[in-house]
């Protein structure tokens, strides 16, 4: 199968993550008033969808490993569309609350199985330029989240939204058993032994270059969680803007990733990714910084705009280097590694944010020192880490 092909199916299924977080964002003050709670408690909505699609991970990674990519993603699939179908209909928030996390658990079964199939099929750059190219494909998704998400609000309520999610769940698996499971031979269940499926993430979790990349990556994707809780705060209450000019920020946000994404396919041809890596995770802490100094003297929505929109898009060229780095050292066991950066990733930006949430006191300040603090640690692991792409891969005998 070529990689676009290949790419535009994973990044079909990876674009499940943003529509589940993005679509609905301008709706938040309607379900709010539906439900009878305040916008910021309809936000934990959002960090319990995360902190879940990271928790999910840890036991559909390793079962993927054991009994296939075909079944987890299929069955995660079929899980996410009936969870929405259920959100749908909630009456209260606490059952929004627990059909989001059922939710979240079908859409973590997914997030693991891609890379663990761009794992089984590639490795090092090449490895890295894939998941660019499906990350280049699935940025149409946050990019056309919000707008999404506008267009059913005024044609219907909340609700039509995650009837839509589970629409495009369906439409998922369906081009996924046609276009990449049609025809493929069964996975071997001998692979990966019933008895390892716990310990085999000891082998992960005890090796530390891959724990670093794992790290970083958790740390810059929690600055773009961040701003993804508090983007309506941020647009819609402290700037004042309209539900359109919302949207069309959030969007400069995604064109931005892709604008980064391009560039960073391009410098793979001569870079290794940790190098790569530790140049973008450097911008994003300058400008993380610049922009929390920023915000304590009122400043206008053009400079925090411009200066959140370089921030997110640095992770154009973090993410995909930082997964490709972390995978690289587990060809046989793409499943549980993915899962522990998934883990880890998702659990502790979900954590992150919703701990913004409650302590930002709504203020922009807060939000971008929480934003600071995530930027500076990541740069801390990602500075004394050098020629860190050609220590020996480790690869212990219990993987075989």
């Amino acid at each position: 199968m070529s990689h676009l092909r290949l790419a535009l199916l994973l990044g079909m299924t990876v674009a499940l993550g943003p529509f589940a977080l993005d679509t609905y964002l301008p709706a938040f003050p309607r379900i709010a008033a539906d439900l009878g709670v305040t916008p910021g408690q309809v936000g934990l909505t959002l960090s319990a969808y995360v902190a879940m699609l990271g928790l999910g991970q840890l036991i559909g990674g390793p079962l993927s490993d054991r009994y296939g990519r075909r079944y987890i993603l299929l069955g995660g699939l079929a899980i996410f569309g009936f969870a929405s179908v259920m959100v749908s209909v909630a009456q209260a928030l606490p059952e929004v609350l627990v059909w989001r996390v059922v939710q979240a658990f079908g859409g973590a079964c997914c997030a693991v199985s891609v890379p663990a199939i761009v794992r089984d099929r590639s490795h090092g750059s090449e490895a890295a330029r894939l998941f660019s190219l499906i990350g280049l494909i699935m940025f149409a998704a946050p990019a056309l989240a919000p707008s999404i998400g506008s267009v059913i609000l005024t044609l219907a309520d909340w609700r039509a939204i995650f009837v839509f999610l589970a629409g495009y769940a369906v439409v998922v698996a369906a081009m996924l058993h046609v276009g990449l499971f049609h025809g493929a031979p069964p996975a071997s269940r001998a692979r990966t032994p019933v008895r390892t499926l716990v310990t085999n993430y000891a082998l992960v979790f005890r090796h530390a270059a891959a724990m670093r990349f794992i790290a970083m990556q958790a740390l810059a994707f929690s600055i773009m969680l961040i701003f993804i809780t508090h983007a309506s705060f941020i647009y819609q209450e402290w700037a004042g803007l309209s539900k359109t000019a919302f949207s069309i920020l959030f969007a400069a946000n995604i064109a931005g990733m892709a604008g980064a994404n391009l560039l960073n396919r391009r410098l793979l041809r001569q870079f290794e990714p940790p190098q790569i890596l530790r140049a973008a995770i450097g911008v994003q802490a300058v400008t993380v910084v610049i922009l929390a100094i920023a915000s304590a003297f009122d400043p206008p929505i053009a400079v925090v705009a411009g200066l959140i929109i370089l921030a997110v898009a640095c992770m154009g060229a973090i993410a995909p280097n930082s997964i490709a780095c972390a995978l690289e050292y587990f060809p046989r066991l793409g499943g549980t590694a993915a899962a522990v950066l998934g883990a880890t990733q998702f659990t502790f930006a979900g954590i992150v944010s919703a701990a913004s949430t409650l302590m930002a006191n709504g203020t922009l300040l807060a939000v971008t020192l929480w934003m600071a603090a995530c930027s500076l640690a990541a740069l801390f692991l990602a500075l004394p880490a050098p020629g860190i792409w050609r220590q020996t891969r480790v690869v212990a005998e219990a993987e075989t």
